[in-house]
């Protein structure tokens, strides 16, 4: 399944998957069958990603991404002060 969440924390903070990957250390088309939901990443992996682009690592390891937790970070991005 297609993680487009984050594909969507990407591209708000305006990063090509070619920078994505080579800030977290990995080839490219890694980071894109992560975006894909092909592959898994590593806890090791998933927090360089989710240091780079701003969002709690432990969302790769949650059944389809968590939305709430996904919700809950388009709001904090988004510099709005709302609770779900």
């Amino acid at each position: 399944m297609e993680r487009t969440w984050l594909i969507d924390f990407r591209e708000i903070k305006g990063l090509t998957q070619e920078q994505v990957s080579e800030m977290s250390n990995i080839k490219r088309p890694y980071y894109s069958m992560i975006e894909t939901g092909k592959r898994r990443p590593s806890v090791e992996v998933a927090r360089k990603i989710a240091k780079i682009l701003g969002f709690d690592w432990t969302i790769f390891f949650t059944y389809q991404g968590n939305e709430m937790k996904h919700n809950l970070s388009q709001i904090e991005m988004s510099g709005r002060k709302e609770v779900i």
